[in-house]
């Protein structure tokens, strides 16, 4: 990291501890308790800790203008539901002393709003992306509890679709109003990557056409099961991180359970694993399985977008290579899909 970036870094982490610090005296019982930076990514992840009974909670204070107050509560919601009506293990949020479930906190001299939500502590650690047999134990797992998210949200249809939560479609992904950023401005596009991602950006809108929005197909989806956000008890598996829940294919979900390790040589047995544990909840098609590729290729070139447009430590870490690395992967798919 430059001299420049690192600057830039310690001041934002500044500004949300400054947040976080205010935004634990709004909630009951924590007048004395402390923060500390777990995260920073999209938003600022805080451990908090409350000295006079040893309870723990994490702190989520919210990039400005990166969801609406409207969407967090939409976002609570579902998790509510999730814990009320099926066995998955959530981290739940805790109410402000406002009776609100989203405090807001502005800073002296500073217009923002920081939206900031307090959480359960769920213990558990990440799947370790280097231990390959336990990796596939887990991604069997994954897919069982990724299946009942997905029943879940399709006997709720109806309800969930009043959500306000975005939509994770080709347009919001790799179309024209990108969420995270265009992968035309990532890093490490030279003219002959940008003309092979364009092919394969054109291929994945066609297929995706043809692929349809079915009720079975599309619905209120994670959207970011990435290795980051499980965390491994036992044999259990615990989904955290819900801040970009939103409206997309089910597919999808495994394609994010994939994020930065799509070019790895288990990934196959991953996603096998995964449809195993998928099947023993939820049906799925061949039609959808052979799909699976387009999804994993738009993700990639959704994190090609994000990697280009942040600065926090993944980012930097993952740089140029990761647009290298996605040469062959993209090869390989436009073979598979026959696109000369």
């Amino acid at each position: 990291m430059s001299d420049t970036n690192a600057k830039l870094w310690e001041d934002a982490i500044k500004v949300f501890t400054d947040v976080a610090c205010q935004a634990v005296l709004l909630f009951p019982n924590l007048s004395q308790a402390t923060v500390e930076l777990l995260n920073y990514s999209e938003n600022a992840t805080y451990l908090v800790k409350n000295p006079a009974n040893d309870e723990i909670f994490i702190l989520r204070v919210s990039r400005p203008s990166y969801h609406t107050k409207s969407e967090i509560e939409s976002e609570i919601a579902w998790l509510k539901s999730i814990d009320e009506h099926s066995t998955i293990e959530v981290s739940l949020p805790i109410m402000g002393k406002n009776g609100d479930y989203v405090q807001t906190v502005t800073l002296k001299n500073r217009p923002q709003e920081y939206y900031c939500t307090l959480f359960t502590f769920l213990e558990g650690s990440a799947p370790d992306e280097n231990k390959e047999s336990e990796l596939i134990l887990h991604f069997e797992n994954l897919g069982e509890v990724t299946a009942q998210l997905h029943e879940h949200s399709i006997k709720n249809h109806e309800t969930f679709s009043r959500y306000n939560r975005l939509s994770w479609d080709y347009e919001t992904i790799l179309g024209e109003k990108p969420k995270w950023g265009r992968w035309q401005d990532g890093k490490g596009i030279t003219p002959e990557r940008y003309r092979l991602f364009e092919k394969v950006s054109d291929t994945i809108k066609n297929r995706l056409e043809k692929f349809g929005k079915d009720s079975t197909r599309y619905g209120l989806i994670h959207a970011d099961l990435r290795l980051a956000n499980l965390l491994i008890e036992g044999d259990r598996i615990k989904v955290i991180d819900f801040d970009d829940c939103g409206f997309g294919w089910y597919l999808y979900d495994l394609a994010t359970a994939l994020s930065f390790i799509e070019h790895k040589s288990y990934v196959p047995d991953l996603i096998q694993a995964w449809l195993k544990g998928y099947r023993k909840v939820r049906h799925l098609s061949k039609e959808e399985e052979q799909e699976i590729p387009t999804f994993i290729m738009m993700r990639r070139l959704q994190l090609i977008s994000w990697i280009g447009s942040r600065e926090n430590e993944t980012a930097l870490e993952m740089g140029e290579k990761y647009s290298e690395d996605t040469d062959l992967l993209a090869i390989k798919y436009l073979k598979e899909m026959k696109i000369g």
